[in-house]
C-alpha cells in the first residue's frame, strides 16, 4: 500500500485538522506544502474496494455526496487515516501518498469527477 515505506512517501503531514464549518480538512505536509480539501471532494475519491472496486472497469460513481461530512477520522498505523463520513462510508484508507496526491492534483481530479457526472446525468446533491 502506498504510504508504508517513508522512502517511497512523497511527503509525511505534520499537521491535519478538521473544519467542520467550511467542510474541509486541512492537511500540512513536512515539505512546507498544504492542501484544503473539501469533505465532498475525499467522499467521491474514496480509495475503498466499494468505490473503486478490484480493478479497471470495475469503479462506481459516487453521486449525491455535496452535503457529506467528516464525523471524525481515524489514524492508521503511521501512514493514514481513515475518514469516517456521515453517510455512514469508513472503509477508505487514506495514505500520506494518496492525501498529497488529491491535494497537488485537487483541480483536474475536481473536474473529472463533474464530467463523469454529467456524463451519467447524475447530480452532487442527495436525491
Amino acid at each position: 500500500m502506498a504510504g508504508l515505506d517513508r522512502a517511497s512517501a512523497e511527503a509525511t503531514p505534520t499537521e491535519i485538522t478538521l473544519h467542520q464549518q467550511s467542510h474541509r480538512l486541512e492537511i500540512t505536509f513536512d515539505n512546507g506544502e498544504c492542501f484544503s480539501l473539501p469533505f465532498e471532494f475525499l467522499r467521491v475519491w474514496t480509495p475503498s474496494a466499494e468505490a473503486r472496486g478490484h480493478g479497471p472497469g470495475q469503479e462506481t460513481l459516487q453521486t449525491g455526496k455535496r452535503a457529506v461530512t467528516v464525523l471524525r477520522i481515524e489514524p492508521v498505523g503511521h501512514y493514514a487515516i481513515r475518514p469516517v463520513f456521515s453517510d455512514g462510508h469508513a472503509s477508505g484508507i487514506y495514505s500520506w501518498d494518496l492525501l498529497y496526491k488529491l491535494g497537488k492534483h485537487h483541480d483536474e481530479l475536481w473536474q473529472t469527477y463533474l464530467a463523469q457526472l454529467t456524463a451519467a446525468g447524475a447530480s452532487r446533491d442527495a436525491t
